[in-house]
Protein backbone atom coordinates (compact mmCIF):
# COMPACT_ATOMS: atom_id res chain seq x y z
CA UNK A 1 0.00 0.00 0.00
CA UNK A 2 1.27 3.60 -0.91
CA UNK A 3 1.97 5.93 1.45
CA UNK A 4 1.47 9.02 -0.87
CA UNK A 5 -1.20 11.33 -0.59
CA UNK A 6 -4.00 11.20 -2.20
CA UNK A 7 -3.77 14.32 -3.78
CA UNK A 8 -0.24 13.75 -5.26
CA UNK A 9 -1.52 10.35 -6.96
CA UNK A 10 -3.83 13.23 -8.68
CA UNK A 11 -1.15 15.38 -9.36
CA UNK A 12 0.92 12.31 -10.87
CA UNK A 13 -1.87 11.13 -12.70
CA UNK A 14 -2.33 14.77 -14.28
CA UNK A 15 1.28 15.19 -15.19
CA UNK A 16 0.95 12.24 -17.54
CA UNK A 17 -2.14 14.12 -19.79
CA UNK A 18 -2.05 17.09 -22.52
CA UNK A 19 -2.59 19.85 -20.30
CA UNK A 20 -2.33 18.31 -17.20
CA UNK A 21 -1.10 21.26 -14.80
CA UNK A 22 -4.34 23.27 -16.17
CA UNK A 23 -6.75 20.05 -15.43
CA UNK A 24 -5.31 19.52 -11.61
CA UNK A 25 -5.39 23.63 -11.24
CA UNK A 26 -9.10 23.25 -12.33
CA UNK A 27 -10.02 20.29 -9.78
CA UNK A 28 -8.45 22.26 -7.21
CA UNK A 29 -10.64 25.23 -7.78
CA UNK A 30 -13.61 23.09 -8.44
CA UNK A 31 -13.08 21.51 -4.35
CA UNK A 32 -12.59 24.91 -3.76
CA UNK A 33 -14.28 27.33 -5.46
CA UNK A 34 -13.08 30.35 -4.14
CA UNK A 35 -9.66 29.99 -5.39
CA UNK A 36 -11.06 30.02 -9.08
CA UNK A 37 -11.03 34.08 -8.34
CA UNK A 38 -7.26 34.15 -9.56
CA UNK A 39 -7.18 31.35 -11.66
CA UNK A 40 -4.21 29.57 -10.28
CA UNK A 41 -2.16 26.94 -12.42
CA UNK A 42 -0.06 24.69 -10.04
CA UNK A 43 3.44 24.06 -11.69
CA UNK A 44 4.90 21.86 -8.96
CA UNK A 45 3.76 19.99 -5.65
CA UNK A 46 5.41 17.46 -4.14
CA UNK A 47 6.24 16.39 -0.29
CA UNK A 48 7.17 19.85 0.99
CA UNK A 49 7.11 22.39 -1.70
CA UNK A 50 4.50 24.08 -3.93
CA UNK A 51 4.55 26.33 -6.53
CA UNK A 52 1.65 28.00 -8.36
CA UNK A 53 1.33 31.00 -10.79
CA UNK A 54 -1.52 33.88 -11.27
CA UNK A 55 -1.47 35.53 -14.58
CA UNK A 56 -1.52 39.58 -14.23
CA UNK A 57 -5.48 40.31 -15.24
CA UNK A 58 -7.79 42.87 -14.62
CA UNK A 59 -10.61 41.02 -13.22
CA UNK A 60 -7.98 40.95 -9.88
CA UNK A 61 -6.76 44.66 -10.04
CA UNK A 62 -6.98 47.05 -7.36
CA UNK A 63 -8.03 50.68 -8.13
CA UNK A 64 -4.60 51.72 -9.09
CA UNK A 65 -4.04 48.70 -11.27
CA UNK A 66 -1.86 46.20 -9.52
CA UNK A 67 -2.92 42.89 -8.12
CA UNK A 68 -4.92 43.35 -5.34
CA UNK A 69 -3.78 42.35 -1.77
CA UNK A 70 -6.34 39.53 -0.91
CA UNK A 71 -5.63 37.65 -4.82
CA UNK A 72 -2.16 37.68 -3.29
CA UNK A 73 -3.24 36.11 -0.13
CA UNK A 74 -5.15 33.79 -1.99
CA UNK A 75 -2.62 32.11 -4.06
CA UNK A 76 -0.59 32.12 -0.84
CA UNK A 77 -2.87 30.07 0.96
CA UNK A 78 -3.91 27.72 -1.92
CA UNK A 79 0.39 26.86 -1.59
CA UNK A 80 0.09 26.59 1.43
CA UNK A 81 -2.87 24.16 1.90
CA UNK A 82 -2.00 22.34 -1.18
CA UNK A 83 1.83 21.53 -0.04
CA UNK A 84 0.47 20.73 3.36
CA UNK A 85 -2.49 18.39 2.28
CA UNK A 86 0.19 16.59 0.09
CA UNK A 87 3.06 16.32 2.76
CA UNK A 88 1.02 15.95 6.29
CA UNK A 89 0.34 11.88 6.13
CA UNK A 90 -3.83 11.66 5.65
CA UNK A 91 -4.00 8.15 7.81
CA UNK A 92 -2.63 10.03 10.96
CA UNK A 93 -3.36 13.63 10.54
CA UNK A 94 -5.47 16.12 9.78
CA UNK A 95 -4.58 20.22 8.92
CA UNK A 96 -6.84 23.68 8.88
CA UNK A 97 -4.77 26.97 8.49
CA UNK A 98 -5.06 28.76 11.90
CA UNK A 99 -3.87 32.11 10.88
CA UNK A 100 -2.08 33.92 8.11
CA UNK A 101 0.73 36.79 8.44
CA UNK A 102 1.47 38.92 5.58
CA UNK A 103 3.71 41.14 4.16
CA UNK A 104 3.18 43.63 1.02
CA UNK A 105 7.16 44.11 -0.38
CA UNK A 106 6.39 45.70 -3.51
CA UNK A 107 3.25 46.50 -6.34
CA UNK A 108 2.31 43.74 -8.04
CA UNK A 109 2.47 44.64 -11.61
CA UNK A 110 2.80 41.23 -13.30
CA UNK A 111 2.24 37.80 -13.30
CA UNK A 112 2.89 36.11 -10.00
CA UNK A 113 4.84 32.97 -8.73
CA UNK A 114 4.34 32.04 -5.25
CA UNK A 115 6.09 28.94 -3.19
CA UNK A 116 5.21 27.40 -0.38
CA UNK A 117 8.13 25.14 1.33
CA UNK A 118 8.99 23.32 4.69
CA UNK A 119 11.65 21.42 5.84
CA UNK A 120 10.99 17.75 4.83
CA UNK A 121 11.14 14.51 6.00
CA UNK A 122 9.59 15.66 9.53
CA UNK A 123 8.04 14.04 12.52
CA UNK A 124 4.40 14.91 12.56
CA UNK A 125 3.08 15.75 16.17
CA UNK A 126 -0.14 16.20 17.86
CA UNK A 127 -1.69 19.81 18.26
CA UNK A 128 1.23 21.25 16.49
CA UNK A 129 1.30 24.91 14.95
CA UNK A 130 3.15 24.76 11.87
CA UNK A 131 4.16 27.76 10.20
CA UNK A 132 4.47 27.25 6.34
CA UNK A 133 6.71 30.71 4.78
CA UNK A 134 5.19 31.04 1.44
CA UNK A 135 7.26 33.90 -1.12
CA UNK A 136 5.86 35.38 -3.63
CA UNK A 137 7.49 36.80 -6.72
CA UNK A 138 7.01 39.22 -9.54
CA UNK A 139 7.80 38.12 -13.52
CA UNK A 140 11.16 39.95 -12.84
CA UNK A 141 11.77 37.43 -10.16
CA UNK A 142 11.55 39.98 -7.47
CA UNK A 143 10.29 38.97 -4.24
CA UNK A 144 6.98 41.00 -3.94
CA UNK A 145 4.97 39.46 -0.86
CA UNK A 146 5.31 36.92 1.63
CA UNK A 147 3.38 35.56 4.26
CA UNK A 148 3.50 32.97 6.87
CA UNK A 149 1.08 30.74 7.23
CA UNK A 150 -0.10 28.73 10.34
CA UNK A 151 -1.54 25.11 9.85
CA UNK A 152 -2.95 23.42 13.06
CA UNK A 153 -1.88 19.20 12.63
CA UNK A 154 -3.79 17.50 15.47
CA UNK A 155 -3.50 13.34 14.97
CA UNK A 156 -6.52 11.57 14.35
CA UNK A 157 -8.02 9.84 17.26
CA UNK A 158 -7.98 5.87 16.45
Amino acid sequence: MSSQSNLLKIWSKCQSLPKGKWLFSKAVCFKAPYFASIKPVVNELKLGYCSATVKNRRAIHNHIGTIHAIAQCNIAELCAGLMVDATVPAKTHRWIPKSMTVNYLAKVDSDMRAVAEIDFPRQWLDKEDLVVPVKMYNSRDELVFTADITMYITAKKR
